[in-house]
């Protein structure tokens, strides 16, 4: 998709087709106005006699309006006036995108990217308008033989501001706006494949693309027998069930001086979760193709820092593993030591996330982070908690999380923060081993964290559950592309010289 922007009157427009608002009740917004005086009234007649009273959700189609140069016309409804907010703006937006791309024009030009926006700017209209645009026309096509195609596609959205004044701060929106798009993008075709297709060793092999002739990028693959030699038995224990072998896969973007300690991201990447012998129902198992959403992320996110040039050093690592019962898998009730030194007792192999993670944050160690956030779908509890909104967040820095949490607000891929107190963590005692991997009924995404906070005990850290949020079931089932926006708003934020005014 191409995206442009531009400011000037909606009747002097040469498109295929223009899109413009109206308000509960039956009030026309600015652009509409416009378009209502040069056609002499030709809009608030129609509205006037009942076909459209500005309800979200209405829209109206309009062939040669008199006075425009434009071929259509596309009324949206955006409810009231008033109660526009991001989410409302989302809704609206999509909704526009939507429609216009069945309208068969190849072309459009927006105008609802000019709505007011409590609390936000022109800059974050455009920016999450081309997100939204891109997020409603994706299609994952890869595996299907009759591709279904619109014969008509829309190719270009041009999104409008009021005034040239704008036009500065927002072509920075755009050129953001589009770079998260493609991480999100590259973020969900990775994680919607199957897992007969996405192994640790495509995991492997498309950090290795992401990084072919970029300079900043460099990538490193560590096989079995190196992690052995690290001690890795944690994350090993995971991965010695299945006949495909574990990749620990390393990214490293250097956007800044050397003496910049970098930010760690760490994505869980289970390609496919079984349970291990703690077997999972048969319900909805092949969804667990989607246990490695947070690698998937990871991916994204870096994708999106080499194509915005970011001044700033980050890290990736991604333990892949694949998690199946075999004659060779970790029984319940096994102790292995981890990297760090530290014995583990598995007492349920289904909690396998953790295992691999606790390694490759050990293993970050040597990059001497600044912080190190960790992306997983780890816990089926946070789905009960806080389900398919709100990303779970827990930090043992409360600067970090703050931080975090600001990042997912600002971007609308947001989080909340659960405690990480003292208290919880006497549930992972373990009368064999210096802990057990799980915690009991309880507090399972609380347990969790607490378990790989002690991994990370010397350094700042942060750990996003995204169990409820990186995909979706149902007849929209699909990867979300969640948190890339979080985290690349997050290392937005970090970078030293401002972006915007």
């Amino acid at each position: 998709m191409e995206f442009n922007i531009k400011s000037g009157n909606p009747e002097k427009q040469r498109t295929a087709c223009v899109v413009v608002g109206v308000f509960e009740s039956r009030q026309l917004s600015t652009p509409a106005k416009a378009i209502d005086a040069v056609s002499k009234k030709y809009l608030s007649n129609l509205i006037r006699r009942g076909d459209m009273n500005g309800a979200k959700g209405q829209y109206l189609l309009l062939h040669n309006v008199p006075g425009m140069v434009a071929d259509r016309v596309l009324l949206i409804g955006c409810g009231k006036e008033r109660e526009i907010d991001d989410r409302n703006y989302r809704i609206i937006m999509a909704n526009s995108i939507r429609v216009l791309n069945k309208t068969g024009s190849l072309d459009g030009v927006n105008y609802l990217s000019e709505l007011t926006i409590k609390g936000h700017d022109h800059y974050w209209n455009i920016r999450q308008a081309v997100q939204i645009a891109e997020h409603v026309l994706y299609q994952f096509n890869e595996f299907k033989t009759k591709k279904q195609k619109n014969k008509r596609p829309l190719r270009k959205i041009t999104f409008t501001v009021p005034t040239r004044r704008e036009l500065p701060q927002c072509e920075i929106a755009l050129q953001e706006g589009r770079a998260i798009a493609n991480g999100i993008k590259l973020t969900r075709d990775i994680a919607n494949r199957p897992s007969n297709v996405c192994t640790p060793t495509h995991l492997a092999q498309q950090a290795t693309a992401l990084a072919k002739g970029r300079r900043a990028l460099t990538v490193k693959i560590l096989e079995e027998a190196d992690m052995k030699k690290l001690g890795m038995g944690s994350l090993l224990c995971v991965a010695q069930g299945s006949d495909r072998p574990a990749k620990l896969i390393t990214l490293e973007y250097k956007g800044a001086k050397k003496s910049q300690r970098p930010v760690v991201l760490v994505g869980k990447g289970v390609t496919f979760d079984t349970g291990g012998i703690s077997l999972k129902p048969a319900s909805a198992m092949d969804e667990m193709k989607y246990d490695m959403c947070g690698a998937a992320s990871v991916l994204g996110t870096l994708a999106t820092v080499v194509e915005l040039g970011l001044a700033i050093n980050v890290v990736g690592i991604i333990p892949a593993v694949e998690n199946m019962p075999s004659g060779k898998a970790t029984n319940p009730g096994d102790i292995f030591t981890s990297m760090s030194g530290l014995t583990v007792e598995v007492l349920n192999t289904d909690a396998e996330g953790r295992l691999i993670l606790c390694d490759a944050i050990t293993y970050s160690e040597k990059f001497n982070p600044a912080v190190i956030i960790d992306i997983a779908t780890l816990t089926g509890a946070c789905v009960v908690a806080l389900g398919k909104y709100a990303t779970g967040l827990l930090s043992n820095h409360n600067p970090l999380a703050r931080e975090l949490l600001n990042a997912g607000d600002e971007s609308f891929d947001r989080a909340w923060q659960l405690p990480l107190w003292d208290e919880y963590q006497q549930l992972l005692d373990s009368p064999f081993a210096d802990m057990a991997n799980i915690g009991g009924r309880d507090a399972g995404t609380i347990t969790a964290a607490c378990f790989l906070s002690r991994f990370a005990e010397k350094h700042y850290w942060a750990h996003l559950d995204i169990a409820g949020t990186a995909w979706l079931s149902g007849k929209n089932k699909g990867a979300t592309g969640r948190p890339v926006a979080l985290l690349v708003q997050y290392l937005l934020n970090q970078v030293a010289q401002p972006r915007r005014k």
